[in-house]
Parts: C-alpha cells; structure tokens; sequence
C-alpha cells in the first residue's frame, strides 16, 4: 500500500476512488494512525476510498483540536486536487472517528461549515478529563486543580443536541467496551435526526479498531504452539472483519465484501 505523508496526514489513494474518508483516531494513540490503525486504514483504501488520517496530539482544548485536524484535512485535500493527485470530481467525503476522534468528528459538525456525506463513529468517548486521562482520579488531583476538557461532556452534549449537522451517521459499540458512551450518544443523534442514525454493535472491546492481522506463520512441523497462534489469529480477525464489512456496507450498500 503506497502511504505518502502530506502536511502532516497520513494519505492512501486508491486507483478510481470513490469517497474520501477523514480519519481521526482515539486519544493518545492517534498520534501515528499510519503505524496504530493500519490495517483498517488500508482496508478502506482496498474498498477504494482516500483515506486522509490526521495525527493530533491531546490537550485540554478539543475545540481548538478539531479546529487544527480539519484545516490540515482541507489544506491536504486542495494540495492532493491541485496537483492533479486525486481528481477535483465530486467525491462524498466521510468521517471516521475512534473514541476521542469521534468527538474531534461531532465538533467539526457541530461548530464549522463542513460538507459531509455522512460520520462512523466508534467506541465514542467523552468522559470528563478526571476519567479519561491516565493517573486523574487515582491522584484526585480534580481536587487541586481546576481541570476540564473544552467543551466539557455536558457543553459537548449540548452542542452536538442544538448545532450537529451531519444527517447520517452510523454509531458502532463493541461488546465488551467498558468505557463506550455510545448508546447516549445514539439517543441525542436519533432525536435530532430520526430515521438517519443506525446503530451496531459488534464483538470486541475498545481496542478492536487498532488490532493488526497477525500473520503467523507454521514451521515445517505444526506444533501445539502453531494451533494456539491459529486460535488467537481467527479470534482477533474475525473482530476486524466484522467491522470492516459493517463500515463498508453502511459506505455503499451494494459493495460485497
């Protein structure tokens, strides 16, 4: 898969694409999306859309985040059409968003003019910042300092309820995802557009989306070992698998995956 790094994204272009995808993934571990989310990044290529995946770094202030990863997107996607890189046709943009990056989605929604055939977002997050961020609440230190994200839970809430304007939108909660706030989610986005919000739920938990395949590979002899490898490789591949053909069923109905 041909990666090329253009103002800071991380770019697959397909041959004949037909939608672009803008990536954004979870908080902490979006920082390399080329290295974490890889393998869904380049099955998407394979269903031939661009995939232009932005890097953040987390801070307090989401607002001015989203503010920064949409201007890097569209800054990429004018390089990428002036160039003659990828066609100036029309093609339906979408967002997909993991835990932090489908808040990072909900506010480019909700606060800019944007043009987006439609959001996936998974395992959404958007606990307050004593619980979301490592070693918060076991030091309380809630108690010694006044710190929030911006928007907060409730002001993020409030926004995507009155300014979200983004019609379609599939939500996707794992199983086993203790942290998912998705299903609130869910019931805020089916108010305000009923009949557009479809949502799954899938095996896996809140790493699902950044698993790799796993490529083990047998000796001469198949060992005990070999079959345990095997086990896990099927186990961790069917998660992935099921939520590519999920994403990509809600992209276009009529592609077979």
């Amino acid at each position: 898969m041909d990666w090329q790094e253009i103002y800071g994204n991380w770019v697959v272009i397909p041959s004949r694409p037909t939608g672009i995808v803008h990536f954004l993934g979870g908080a902490f571990i979006a920082t390399a999306p080329q290295v974490t989310y890889r393998w869904l990044i380049e099955e998407l290529a394979r269903q031939r859309y661009v995939v232009i995946a932005t890097p953040f770094i987390t801070t307090l202030d989401h607002t001015a985040i989203a503010r920064d990863v949409l201007n890097r997107f569209e800054t990429t996607l004018d390089r990428l059409q002036t160039t003659g890189a990828l066609s100036k046709r029309y093609l339906p943009i979408y967002g997909v968003g993991h835990s932090m990056g489908c808040k990072l989605h909900l506010l480019i929604g909700s606060l800019f003019n944007v043009e987006r055939a439609g959001n996936i977002l998974i395992s959404f997050n958007n606990y307050p910042a004593q619980r979301a961020i490592p070693l918060m609440e076991q030091l309380n230190m809630s108690q010694i300092f006044d710190v929030e994200f911006t928007p907060s839970p409730l002001q993020t809430n409030e926004l995507i309820t009155t300014s979200y304007k983004v019609r379609r939108n599939l939500l996707i909660k794992f199983t086993d995802d203790e942290i998912d706030q998705t299903i609130s989610l869910t019931e805020i986005l089916q108010q305000r557009f009923p009949g557009m919000v479809c949502l799954q739920k899938l095996p896996g938990n809140h790493l699902t989306p950044v698993r790799q395949d796993i490529n083990w590979k047998t000796g001469e002899v198949f060992t005990p070992l070999d079959a345990v490898g095997q086990w896990v490789r099927q186990g961790f591949n069917r998660d992935l698998n099921q939520l590519k053909i999920e994403i990509t069923r809600w992209l276009n109905p009529l592609t077979t995956v």
